[in-house]
């Protein structure tokens, strides 16, 4: 027979101790990370293309100009910056030489084709022109050889009207057409240079309008 168990032993036996309930740690939730807000694509700026620029107006080029210069001695032209002159007459040429020497003595046979000259004969004492011998020189500088003789002279050019006498032409005086005997040369304007006579010496005087001079004229050449 079963031997009955206090009633305490019972009680022991029949009390239960419960397990303490396992401990729940919970999972944290998962931290977002906040997506950036979107920055915005910067806006396109298109540059105006600039309007082409009008074209020049085409040059038109400026006409030459040109002008002309006559004097009495040269003739000039110019044209685009380009110069031309024509040589004065050989005439005035001899004029000028002859102009050169006014004031020089008279000297009998005196003169050559570079100048003044001692003369010959009576005319040996001094440096000087006689008539012919001042023509001479005077046309040598214009390029012309003359005879240092009146006569001579009077054929080495053409024969020339009183009334168209330029400068540079030889005037006869005295004796007679083929054998003057004084010679001068026109220097435009009714004058005249020439070597008078011994003790005088090479001057210019109005020879139109000189009664002693047109009373024995002969005539006029040009020489050549």
């Amino acid at each position: 027979m079963l031997a009955l168990l206090p009633m305490a032993a019972i009680a022991a036996a029949l009390t239960f101790t419960p397990n303490p309930p396992p401990t729940f740690t919970p999972t944290p939730p998962p931290t977002l990370t906040p997506t950036p807000p979107l920055t915005p694509s910067p806006t396109l700026t298109v540059a105006p293309t600039p309007a082409p620029a009008p074209a020049p107006a085409p040059t038109v080029p400026a006409k030459p100009v040109t002008t002309s210069t006559t004097t009495s001695t040269t003739t000039s032209t110019t044209t685009a910056n380009k110069t031309s002159t024509t040589a004065a007459p050989a005439g005035e040429l001899a004029v000028r030489a002859a102009e050169k020497w006014l004031g020089t003595p008279y000297t009998w046979g005196g003169g050559t084709a570079t100048g003044p000259s001692r003369g010959i004969g009576r005319g040996a004492i001094r440096v000087g022109f006689d008539c012919s011998g001042l023509t001479l020189a005077a046309w040598a500088k214009a390029g012309v050889r003359l005879g240092h003789y009146t006569g001579t002279q009077i054929s080495q050019g053409r024969r020339i009207p009183l009334s168209d006498l330029k400068p540079g032409d030889l005037m006869f005086f005295g004796g007679a057409w083929h054998h003057p005997s004084h010679v001068g040369i026109y220097a435009g304007h009714g004058m005249m240079i020439h070597a008078p006579h011994t003790g005088d010496v090479v001057r210019k005087i109005p020879v139109l309008t000189s009664a002693h001079y047109m009373r024995i004229y002969r005539g006029a050449i040009r020489p050549a």
